[in-house]
C-alpha cells in the first residue's frame, strides 16, 4: 500500500468548502491531478474522472463513491482496468478546530499488485 495525504487549515465555513468540493468543473483549477471529475456523489454511484501525473498522459476511469458526508466527507474508489491491480481510494475531509477554522485533509491510498511499478511517478 501507499499513502499520500496532505491537510490544510482553511479560514471558511464548511458550507463554503463543501460547495467548492462539490463544484466539479473547476477541479482543474486548484488539483493539479484530477483534470475532470463528473457525476452523482451518492455512495454507490459511479463518477467519470480524468487524472494526470506530472509528464504522463491523461487516464480516465469511473471511480465509485464510497462516502458523501454533507459537510463532512468525500471518498470514492477507482482501479486501473481490474480491482486489486492498482486502486485509488481518494478522500476529502472536513473537520471544525476550536478557532472557527476549518481543516481539510485531502488525500489518496493506493493498493494492489502495481502499486510497487507506480511509487515513484505517484512521489514513493
Amino acid at each position: 500500500m501507499y499513502w499520500i495525504e496532505t491537510e490544510i487549515e482553511i479560514a471558511a465555513s464548511p458550507e463554503r468548502i463543501w460547495s467548492i468540493l462539490m463544484d466539479f468543473s473547476a477541479y482543474p483549477e486548484w488539483n493539479p491531478f484530477i483534470r475532470s471529475l463528473s457525476g452523482d456523489v451518492t455512495p454507490g454511484q459511479l463518477l467519470r474522472a480524468s487524472i494526470q501525473l506530472p509528464g504522463a498522459k491523461a487516464m480516465s476511469f469511473r471511480p465509485k463513491v464510497r462516502v458523501a458526508e454533507h459537510l463532512k466527507e468525500l471518498r470514492w474508489l477507482g482501479h486501473l482496468l481490474l480491482p486489486g491491480l492498482f486502486d485509488g481510494e481518494h478522500y476529502f475531509q472536513l473537520a471544525a478546530l476550536a478557532n472557527g477554522h476549518m481543516r481539510f485533509v485531502q488525500g489518496e491510498k493506493f493498493s494492489g499488485m502495481l502499486v510497487s511499478l507506480f511509487a515513484a511517478r505517484l512521489g514513493g
